[in-house]
């Protein structure tokens, strides 16, 4: 028994003594690694210090605020420069009154035949629409026709007669020229000269 008694003390003092030295050893090798027994010791030393708050003077936010304000009002009293099209502005050098022609004053009969000209030139493009138009109309009344016997006869005929076109868009062509093209021109190289002027809006400060 008294062997027994001896042996529980020794393992007591045994794992008391452990723990306290991988106690120890823990709190000493807090750099390296955390545990639950040093937990409570990292957490005070990695806190960030707090910050201490900036006085904000009211007097010189409301000053800013004023002034941003004045500078909105300046902006909207601004009238904004437009920029001019020059496209619709007649040179100066064009409007000298000598280059002006006179007007030239035609006879009656010349008038009166210029007009008759005209609406017999008009009464002909009218009757060639109408023509187009009948033979449009025509044309796709035939069409419709085709296509409802093409039904009757064959629906799979029909189907492809009748499926879209991909290749018909994007449609180009090309008009007559004034010239002929020249086989293996090469155009010149020209120098190009920005003229385009530049409108800056003012700004208030």
């Amino acid at each position: 028994m008294a062997l027994a008694a001896l042996g529980v003390s020794a393992r007591a003092l045994r794992s008391r003594s452990w723990l306290l030295g991988t106690w120890q050893t823990q709190i000493r090798d807090t750099h390296q690694r955390a545990s639950l027994l040093s937990f409570w010791e990292l957490i005070p030393m990695r806190a960030e210090p707090l910050r201490k708050k900036k006085k904000v003077d009211p007097k010189k936010d409301q000053a800013v605020k004023d002034r941003l304000k004045k500078r909105i009002r300046r902006l909207e009293k601004a009238s904004q420069e437009l920029i001019p099209i020059e496209d619709f502005i007649t040179p100066v050098r064009l409007l000298d009154k000598a280059r002006q022609r006179p007007p030239v004053e035609l006879p009656f009969e010349e008038s009166e035949r210029r007009a008759l000209l005209l609406k017999k030139w008009s009464l002909y493009k009218h009757q060639e629409h109408e023509k187009e138009r009948d033979a449009i109309r025509t044309m796709l009344k035939s069409q419709q026709e085709a296509l409802q016997e093409l039904q009757l006869m064959s629906p799979e005929l029909h189907a492809e007669a009748t499926k879209r076109d991909l290749s018909l868009f994007p449609f180009e062509r090309e008009g007559p020229d004034y010239t002929p093209p020249v086989s293996n021109y090469q155009p010149p190289e020209g120098r190009y000269h920005d003229i385009t002027k530049v409108y800056t809006q003012v700004e208030f400060k």
